[in-house]
């Protein structure tokens, strides 16, 4: 140090080197003085580390102390020994430091009358630091031997120290050996582990907190800064003005909120400012932060509060505009994408103004819970939207479906299913196109999209196959009404009259075979195209005669029969809707049921022969022959009798076709006589004014069509009410209660032929 150039700090942290010219190898250590200006009082934690370092570490430590300091707490580094000792004890064991006090610039003092003091502060330390269990009554010597030396005035005597640091530098030499100064040292490190031990022991004084005590204004800023924010905080928590924020919060969203609320936090802020400005800077700022802290832990709830209210406010204005837009037609997804991002800027613009700005809260939370309430709603309707979308194609394929597919069965016929098929076709196709335009704003992904269509395609064929079962649970009724419509009607479709001609033998095998055709397309659900033998195996064993009515035939099936089973062969079990076995007691009940419109035919067609066989038998006929053969001579040897009887023949003629002889016969012979009696007399009245009419030269056909009604009308009153004439009559109804499977009531129409008599006008030239 240059004593011209003033005092400063000469050493900075710890020096280590080799002692030069000391024996044995010694390792000097140099350490940065106490009490320096450059540290001042605020930063004397190093100055505790470096002396617990070194009496750790070294076997004898030189403190320098200098005569005038003798006597002073604060000067002779009281403080600072009472501290190393009391840790140095809980630390580390003992090992016997030397400790040697040098005396700088003796003055007049005796040296006999200044180590006695310092030796005696020495002990009033040791004896009141607080020591642990295990060293309460250990004395100083224990951890330390105590040393005291003077050196003289460099500046006025630098002879004499020069010589006195030569004799101290000597008793350096050979130290560890017994006698010397450091020769009882303990705990001896070798020379390898210097650097590691070294190490360790820095690492554990760097981690003691004991050793890092603040310096006194420290102190009393802490308290007195501590004493302000929690003032501060209490007169916050009271305030008028936030408790009316906070109420209002908790009611609904606040306009300016963040605005409002960092006012009233910087006026007690800054309240703080003022009052603590003289106290320690770094304290200070300590307690600002932890009162602005608390005072953000007191808004934050409120905070919350408002960001939850925005999410609600948000939420209800998407799912508003939300239904708003679809109301109106637009895409689904366009729609959400579109009502989201409306409703996110919304929730954004509210917690921008929301926002505090001594606080760096993040809403990132509460704006992802409000995206996922939102998708989930937009979720929730667009499954609500499909179902009634897919409801929709679904009600429409039922009344599309279901009426046409009961009328085609209806009909009946071969290509009964094909038809069937081609509708369900056509109508499932229909269906999908519809669902698919109308599908096209929910943007569905392609798996989703092909599930949805192929169960609009399930339910389409699902409406075809239950109106299936429902009219395989009529087929009794469906078999007669066929039956009925065949037997009673030609090809023209014209009702049949039974004039004896028709073959109904023949007639009924056709109505059979088509009732058993209906049987054959009510037995199971052909969708699929896949043939069957099914119409064949009917038509072979009920229509050929191998199935019989007979008691013996409904009892056990036969032997190798088809129809003794409970399924079809190549037909799968879910697609019969009517099993063998049932369809043979079916055939029994309806056979029953038709045999009495057989027999009605049969007796109409008797009928008919009997009321039109007008011919005498064939001997009577010879007897004519033979008994009038003299008059028919006679007639031709008189030519006036054949012209007589000519005239005869076509005035009967006129009246036969007039009176419809052969109509008025065919209720009854009785009933025809009584009729042609009746209608005699006006008919030839009325031919009679018609050829004098022709007679004169006058049209008479319009006068004799009036005359003769006149006459039918003046006949018709005078005479009881006629029903009109039939030619035949079948009717039949059957109330049947059959034992078998179908259990269901029947009537057959009615077949009746009616003709009405009209009089028809001829002119005689």
């Amino acid at each position: 140090m240059d004593a011209f150039k003033g005092r400063s700090q000469t050493t900075k942290g710890i020096w280590i080197a080799k002692a030069v010219g000391i024996e044995p190898f010694t390792v000097v250590m140099d350490l940065e003085g106490t009490d320096g200006r450059e540290r001042g009082e605020d930063d004397t934690t190093f100055e505790k580390q470096s002396a617990l370092f070194a009496l750790a570490v070294a076997d004898v430590v030189v403190i320098n102390m200098w005569c005038h300091d003798i006597g002073r707490e604060q000067a002779s580094n009281k403080p600072l020994l009472k501290i190393v000792f009391q840790v140095m004890m809980r630390l580390f064991s003992p090992r016997k430091t030397t400790l040697l006090f040098v005396i700088r610039d003796k003055t007049k003092t005796p040296f006999e009358y200044l180590e006695p003091i310092l030796r005696e502060d020495i002990q009033k330390i040791w004896d009141t630091v607080s020591k642990p269990l295990a060293h309460m009554d250990t004395p100083l010597s224990e951890f330390f031997n105590v040393e005291v030396t003077a050196l003289s005035s460099f500046e006025e005597r630098e002879e004499q120290f020069k010589e006195q640091v030569a004799q101290l530098r000597q008793r350096f030499f050979n130290s560890i050996y017994p006698g010397g100064i450091a020769g009882d040292r303990r705990a001896v490190v070798p020379a390898s582990g210097f650097s590691f031990s070294t190490q360790q022991i820095w690492k554990v004084i760097k981690e003691n907190r004991d050793l890092d005590l603040p310096a006194h204004k420290v102190m009393v800023a802490t308290v007195r800064c501590e004493e302000i924010a929690n003032e501060k905080f209490s007169l916050l928590a009271s305030d008028e003005d936030w408790l009316a924020l906070e109420q209002a919060v908790h009611a609904g969203p606040v306009q300016g909120f963040g605005r409002k609320l960092s006012s009233i936090l910087d006026a007690y802020l800054s309240e703080y400012d003022m009052e603590a400005v003289y106290f320690e800077e770094g304290v200070r700022n300590a307690k600002r932060l932890l009162l602005k802290s608390k005072a953000l832990q007191l808004v934050h709830p409120a905070y919350i509060t408002l960001l939850g209210h925005l999410r609600s406010s948000a939420l209800m204005n998407f799912k508003i505009q939300l239904e708003q837009k679809l109301s109106r037609g637009e895409g689904f997804v366009a729609s959400v994408n579109s009502c989201m991002q409306s409703s996110t800027l919304e929730f954004d613009k509210g917690c921008s103004d929301a926002v505090i700005k001594h606080a760096d809260w993040d809403a990132s939370k509460i704006r992802e819970k409000l995206q996922r309430d939102m998708q989930a709603h937009a979720s929730s309707v667009r499954a609500e939207k499909l179902s009634q979308l897919i409801a929709k194609f679904e009600k429409q394929l039922s009344a599309r479906l279901g009426e046409p597919v009961e009328s085609l069965f209806d009909t009946g016929g071969k290509d009964t299913w094909a038809s069937i098929r081609r509708l369900l076709r056509r109508e499932a196709d229909g269906a999908v196109s519809g669902f698919s335009t109308a599908a096209a704003g929910f943007e569905l992904d392609q798996e989703g999209f092909g599930k949805m269509v192929q169960n609009l395609r399930d339910y389409a064929r699902s409406v075809v196959v239950k109106e299936a079962r429902e009219q395989a649970g009529k087929a009794v009724i469906h078999m007669k009404d066929k039956f009925t419509m065949v037997f009673n009607h030609d090809n023209d479709s014209l009702p049949r009259v039974w004039t004896g001609k028709e073959d109904i033998k023949a007639i009924t095998h056709e109505a059979r075979s088509a009732a058993v055709s209906i049987l054959s397309v009510l037995a199971a659900v052909r969708l699929d195209e896949k043939p069957d033998k099914i119409e064949n195996v009917l038509s072979s064993m009920l229509i050929d005669g191998s199935v019989a009515i007979s008691s013996r035939s409904r009892g056990a099936g036969i032997i190798g029969d088809p129809l003794a089973s409970s399924t079809w062969e190549g037909v799968p079990p879910e697609n019969t809707l009517i099993s063998p076995v049932q369809c043979k007691s079916i055939w029994r009940t309806f056979t029953a049921e038709t045999e009495y419109v057989v027999t009605q035919a049969i007796s109409a067609r008797e009928a008919y022969k009997r009321s039109n066989n007008w011919l005498p038998p064939a001997w009577a006929i010879m007897a004519m022959a033979v008994l009038g053969f003299n008059e028919f001579m006679f007639l031709l040897r008189n030519p006036l009798y054949m012209l007589a009887l000519f005239v005869i023949y076509l005035f009967g003629r006129a009246i036969w076709e007039q009176m419809d002889i052969p109509g008025e016969f065919r209720n009854g012979t009785m009933a025809g006589l009584i009729s042609v009696a009746s209608r005699f007399f006006p008919t030839v009245m009325i031919l009679l004014r018609q050829l004098a009419a022709k007679a004169q030269g006058h049209p008479a056909h319009e006068p004799a069509r009036h005359t003769q009604t006149l006459a039918s009308q003046s006949f018709r009153s005078q005479t009881p009410t006629r029903t009109s004439t039939s030619t035949s009559t079948m009717d039949s109804s059957v109330s049947s209660n059959d034992s078998s499977e179908t259990g269901v009531e029947y009537s057959s129409p009615q077949l009746t032929r009616r003709r009405v008599t009209n009089v028809e006008h001829e002119e005689f030239s």
